[in-house]
This record gives C-alpha cells, structure tokens and sequence, in this order.
C-alpha cells in the first residue's frame, strides 16, 4: 500500500472499452483503451498492459513488478445476472419459506405496471429445498436443525447438477448456528461448488430481500471468482507483488482474498469508482456540489454529490433482482454511444437499452455491426471525425455509419440520412436529460446551484445540450474524461462496511449497549484494514445507525459521531427524515434497527498537475462542417485538438475539441476555457 513515487493502475472494463489509467512515478498519467474482449474478460487487461508497457518503453513483466497499487473495476458480476448466465444454483430454506423467494414482496415497485411479469426465479422450485429446524425472534433455537433434510437436499443438488448453493434459515441473521451446520454438512457431503450462508453474505432482515441477495450472490459467484483468481493468478506470473484490489459497490475498494465469497458486493463494480472521481476533481472544480454523466459505450451512469459527499442506499435492483449491500446511489440507463436506434412496432423512433457492445460494436467501426447507434449518429453529423479513434483501438468510417442509419431509420420513416440522425441525438439528450433529473431536481436539488461533470467517452459531446436544458449554470470536462472511473480507481480507499442487526430505542439507558455492538464491529474493520497492510495511522473508523420512528417499516441511515450523544443524533435523523419526507414526530418514538461501521484505508490521493499558463491565442487546426443543435443547425466549426491547448485558452462556440479519448462539442453561445489543472471549465449560455 505504498504507493508514493511508484506505478499505479487502473483497470475499468466496459461493455465497448478496457479503460487502463497508469500513474507513473513522476505523476504524469497516461490513458490506454482496447476494445473489451467479451469472451474473456482478463485478455483485454492483457492487452492494455502491453500498450501500457510498450508507451512507457518497458517490458511488461517489468512495468507489472513496478506497481505498487493495482485496482481493477469490471461488470462481469452485473452482466452474468443481465445476461442470466450464472451458475446453477440451489437454495436450503426452512421448511414454510420454500417460495419466498417467488412471492417477493406481494406487492409491485410501480403499481400502474401490473402486466409486465417479473424476471425468472433464479432458483427453480425443485432446487429449493426445505429443512426442519427454527430460530425464534430472539436468536434461540426452538426446534433442532434436521441433518437428514440436508442429505436429501445434497442428493438432489447432485441430481441436477448444481453448482453453487445459498443457505438462508429463517432469522438466521440472528443466530448463524444452523447455516453454519448447512453449510459443513454439505461439504462433508462432498459439494465442492461455492456455498453462500445468509448470515455471511447479508445478515439483515427482511426475509425476500435476504433470500434474494443470497441467491444473487450464489449465482454470481462462480463465473466472477474464477475470472478474478485467473486475472490474479496472470499478474502474479507476471510479477505483481501488490494485492489485486476490486472496486465494490460502495465505492471503496478490497482485496481478493477479504472479498472471500461474498462477489454481490461488486455489482456495481466500475460506476461506484465514480465516486472517487469527482472527489479528485472537486478541489479543481472549486465546488463540493457536481453530478457527474458518465456515459460510455453501454450506458450512463448518474452520480450526485452535495456538500462533499454521496449518498448511499442499501438496496439494489439489478435487472429486477433485489440485492441488500452497501452501495454508492448510482443511477444508470442503458444510453451510451453504442446505444442502437430503431423503431418499434407502432413505428416510433427508440435508443436503447440494447447496444452494440464491443463486438461488432457500432457500424460505424467496420466491425460487421449493421444497426445503428448514436455514435454512428454522431459522425454522420460531423461532430466525430472519421479515422482513427483512442490511438488506434477503432477506426471510424462515415459511409458505414450513413448506410446503417437510411436502411434502419431514414428509409422506413421517409427521411434524408441527416434529418434521422438528427432525431437520433435529440433523443438521446432527452433520455440523458431524464435520467440526470431523476437524482437531482426530483429530488429536491436545485440545478443551477450544481455543476455538471461531463465524462466517459460520448458525454462530453452531450454536455452543452443537458446542461442547459437541466439548467446548470456550467459544466466541467475532465481532459481524461474518458477514462474517468479507471482514475477514479487509483484515487478510492479501501473501505470495508460491517453491520450487525441491533433492537432497541434512542434513549440513554438503551444506548449503553451500543458501545459493545460499535467496538465489536470495529474490530472486525481493523483486522480486515491490518491484514491488506494499513497501519492505524491509515485507517478511519466511520459509525452509523439505521433509526425509524415506531410502525414504520423503513429505515434511515445516519452518521454518528464518537462520543455518542442521544441529543444529537436525535436532531440529525429528524432533519434527514424531514429531507426525505417533508414532515417528523416531534415527540415520537424512536427505534434502533442497525448498527453500521465503515473501515476506511486511506491511499495517498492522487496529485493535481498544474499546467504551464499560456498567454497564446488558441488555433483551431482545421474546420469542417458539424450540426450543433436545432436552434443554429449546421456550422462550419472550427476543431481544435486537445493537445495544443494550454491552461488560459479560451474560446467561444460552436466548437469541437478532440482528446485521444473522447470529443467535446461546445455549444453556441457556449464560452470553453482551460483551466490551471488542463480540464475544461464550460460556461453555458442561457
């Protein structure tokens, strides 16, 4: 974990691009993509490290043995539960809670959608298996665990060929005594595949929510821990003597061998390093209060940062799929520059979700793909150029673009190319649009007190045109924009979240057993932080409680301060609760339902580069026809390239600037300037 004055790497794997950042010793910084090798994950990792090796004139087994922190971000756990390819899996139950698991909740998330069904069971009935025994409310055993129900649900596991098996006794979150015999029966049994109790992967209560994020954890963990020691086992030949360190969903990042068999906490692994992101570039922004739009090949990822910091959630839905686990609030939509547009059966011009992935990727890549997509629309109009794109990872060629946009879109609705493609992009402003309102103004926040941090590969083509609509006063385009999660990577800590179910009221005498419970989990956090290297000079202890007023059925989670005052956190859940509900119990009850803590690693943050400040006038390298928006239509625009610009450029738009790794597009009306840190700082016009 010493990483002053040595290599750094980042590793974010996306659905188009394998995003590497190296950090060298000096500081300078250096972005790699290669096309994402779907079929196996870790050779895109491979291949980045040879363009990475090659640019800093290295050998590879050389620059990997150099690195002093290796942080790597992927969404194969995400995508193993979209793309229902996880493992076969079974579930032991008690006996009366075999299909609680299909019966979720009773109740719908949207009420007005009662016709659209839900998602497959992850588990079949026959591979639900109930045993006798139970534990009371209070954590005693009332009835003796079965074994016998385990052999037979062990010779049906066999039968059908299962390969991982989750464990969730009724309270077991409570007393893991049971789960724990489950799960050493089966292995004396001889069931080799991963087991997954309750009581470690979510001891929470909520009997659905439990079960689900169980069974998720079940059902991901094959695919994603074989990839991971393989990855591991590859670096490790190849020199690396840091601990490879995931990113989780709660924005900080583990050690493979903490992360145990509990892969659930990485669902969100690669947008949640977001949040480590705008925390580096909120000191050059000059403002605690951003939301980033991060929009890559697949998707956009929404993140809202207020006063500094980030709000977090504890429940999850992954294609339908509820999962309990510390977790960044991370809004996505699946609207990214290789979204694919077409039309549905009423007609009706649609982007999204369904993209074109890394392979073929969009048409206009020469890649085989045929179907539109934004980006195809984004050079048919002239904002992208074509050629080559992230120092040869892709080629871009226009006549392919045009040709998928008339066969699927133009020619069936009657339109020229142009007009279809215009169509394109102004829906996907409005998509965007929606999806940067659902975590700011439909919450409460006010816009134009906020700045927008345009970043990923296709959002700062998208910056002018959301940004005003939202009604921001500016936007913000990090000249690494696209690579900003893996960045990010090499700016989170590691961060290990512990909690344990805790009953009792906010009041002092019931608060005097909140000591044991808090010093308990402490201990925990300061063993796993010792065990990946942190002194206690590097490690933070953060406590939190889960409060609700008496009846309700949802809780609140607030920061507590040591030492603990009733008083005080009194008047913090009161005002959290008035945020979120608009109303409190000036006199009611309070109750606790969880006791939270949050062990925090520091890393030595990444450094600012300051660049040089020019007195200059910036030059444009050359100029070429683009349409900016409906208001000014087509423009002869002038095009600068990012390299010649320097700290005290500035011009006015329309305008295009081209980085290696992303194109930013200025509106007009728009004012771009480069700031002292090398980003640029747009000021938008009303």
């Amino acid at each position: 974990m010493k990483t002053v004055g040595a290599f750094r790497i980042g590793v974010d794997i996306g659905g188009t691009f394998t995003d590497l950042v190296l950090r060298k010793p000096n500081g300078a910084i250096e972005v790699h993509k290669v096309p994402t090798v779907t079929d196996d994950a870790s050779e895109g990792v491979i291949d980045a490290l040879k363009r990475a090796a090659t640019s800093a004139s290295m050998e590879m087994p050389a620059l990997v043995s150099s690195c002093a922190l290796f942080v790597h971000g992927s969404t194969i756990a995400t995508n193993t539960v979209l793309e229902g390819k996880g493992a076969r899996t079974g579930l032991v139950t008690t006996e009366g809670f075999r299909d609680a698991l299909e019966i979720r909740r009773g109740q719908r998330d949207d009420p007005w959608t009662h016709r659209i069904p839900y998602p497959p069971v992850l588990v079949p009935r026959v591979l639900r298996r109930p045993v006798r025994g139970r534990i009371d409310r209070s954590g005693r055993e009332r009835e003796a665990l079965r074994t016998d129900d385990v052999d037979t649900a062990f010779a049906r596991f066999q039968q059908e060929r299962v390969e991982a098996v989750a464990v969730c006794l009724f309270n077991g979150y409570l007393n893991d005594t049971h789960e724990r015999t489950v799960a050493d029966r089966l292995t004396a049994l001889g069931f080799g595949g991963p087991l997954s109790p309750s009581s470690v992967v979510a001891p929470v209560m909520g009997e659905f929510e439990r079960t689900s994020t169980t069974v998720l954890n079940a059902y991901v963990a094959p695919r994603t821990l074989s990839y991971l020691r393989k990855l591991e086992r590859r670096l490790v030949g190849l020199g690396l003597r840091a601990p490879l360190l995931l990113v989780q969903s709660n924005g900080g990042t583990i050690s493979l061998d903490e992360l145990g068999e509990r892969p659930v906490t990485l669902l969100l692994s690669g947008p949640a390093s977001g949040v480590a992101a705008l925390d580096f570039y909120r000191a050059a922004i000059g403002s605690d209060d951003l939301i980033s739009m991060e929009i890559g090949g697949t998707s956009c990822d929404v993140i809202l940062m207020t006063h500094g910091e980030v709000a977090f959630t504890d429940l999850l839905d992954v294609g339908g799929y509820k999962c309990v686990t510390p977790a960044v609030d991370v809004h996505t939509v699946g609207a990214g520059g290789g979204a694919i547009a077409h039309l549905d059966a009423a007609g009706l011009l649609r982007i999204g979700p369904r993209g074109a992935g890394a392979h073929p990727g969009p048409a206009c890549y020469g890649r085989g793909g045929h179907e539109p997509t934004v980006t195809d629309a984004q050079v048919v109009l002239g904002r992208m150029r074509p050629g080559e794109y992230a120092h040869g990872a892709v080629r871009i060629d226009r006549d392919l673009a045009a040709s998928a946009i008339e066969s699927a879109i133009a020619s069936p609705l009657g339109l020229a190319v142009e007009r279809a493609a215009i169509g394109i992009l102004e829906l996907m402003d409005q998509t965007l649009l929606h999806a940067v309102q659902r975590v700011s103004s439909e919450r409460g926040h006010d816009p134009a007190r906020l700045t927008l941090v345009a970043c990923g590969g296709a959002g700062p083509l998208h910056a002018s045109a959301v940004g005003r609509r939202l009604g921001c006063r500016g936007a913000y385009v990090p000249r690494l924009s696209g690579a900003f999660c893996a960045l990010g990577m090499l700016h989170a800590n590691v961060r290990h979240d512990f909690f344990a179910m805790h009953f009792a009221e906010l009041s002092a005498p019931a608060c005097d057993a909140l000591g044991p419970a808090f010093h308990a989990l402490e201990r925990r956090a300061r063993e796993a932080l010792a065990r990946e290297g942190f002194d206690d000079r590097r490690i933070e202890i953060a406590r939190g409680l889960d409060l609700r007023y008496r009846g309700q059925q949802w809780d609140v989670s607030i920061v507590v301060d040591a030492p603990f005052d009733v008083a005080a956190t009194r008047s913090r859940f009161e005002r959290e609760h008035d945020r979120l509900f608009g109303h409190i119990q000036p006199e009611g009850t309070i109750e606790i339902t969880k006791v939270r803590v949050s062990g925090i690693g520091r890393i030595e943050p990444l450094d600012h580069a300051m660049m040089p400040k020019t007195k200059s006038e910036a030059k444009p390298r050359t100029c070429r026809n683009a349409w900016i928006d409906v208001r000014t239509g087509w423009r002869e625009t002038p095009v600068y390239a990012g390299a010649d610009l320097r700290a005290g450029h500035g011009f006015a738009g329309p305008a295009i600037v081209e980085e290696d790794t992303t194109t930013l597009l200025v509106g007009a009306g728009d004012r771009l300037d480069v700031d002292t840190f090398g980003n640029y700082r747009m000021q938008l016009a009303e």
